[in-house]
């Protein structure tokens, strides 16, 4: 029986970070990163739904706190992000203040870099 088109999966529509404080995480990624608050209100008595976009990507990055996710901040997250030209976005973050862990690496497949946020989670950022 054939699948129904309207049933696959069509892509990423979110991926989450789990962050200590969501004001600095706010101010890390937009100021520092150049992400846009796409939602901010709030979620439950503790907490906030903070959803950041970049401009013409549909993924939505969510900066969560969670009693009991201490222990996977501050680690090596399973994002990369990209950029068409790595080692200029390098250059540009790294004036903003952003640290990175490793400078732009050229490889067969392509370019990448890893930079850390405010909580020294690391990313990393490639070509497409």
């Amino acid at each position: 029986m054939p699948r129904s088109e309207g049933a696959m999966i069509r892509g990423v529509k979110l991926v989450s970070i789990p962050v200590r404080d969501q004001k600095r995480a706010i101010e890390f990624w937009t100021e520092k990163i150049g992400l846009r608050v796409m939602t901010d209100q709030p979620f439950d008595d503790n907490q906030r739904w903070v959803e950041l976009g970049a401009a013409g990507n549909s993924v939505g990055v969510v900066l969560f706190q969670m009693p009991g996710w201490d222990e996977r901040i501050g680690k090596f997250m399973n994002i990369t992000f990209y950029s068409e030209d790595v080692r200029k976005t390098y250059e540009e973050l790294s004036g903003r203040g952003v640290e990175f862990v490793q400078p732009p690496k050229k490889e067969s497949w392509g370019t990448s870099a890893v930079f850390k946020d405010q909580d020294g989670s690391q990313y990393v950022v490639s070509s497409r």
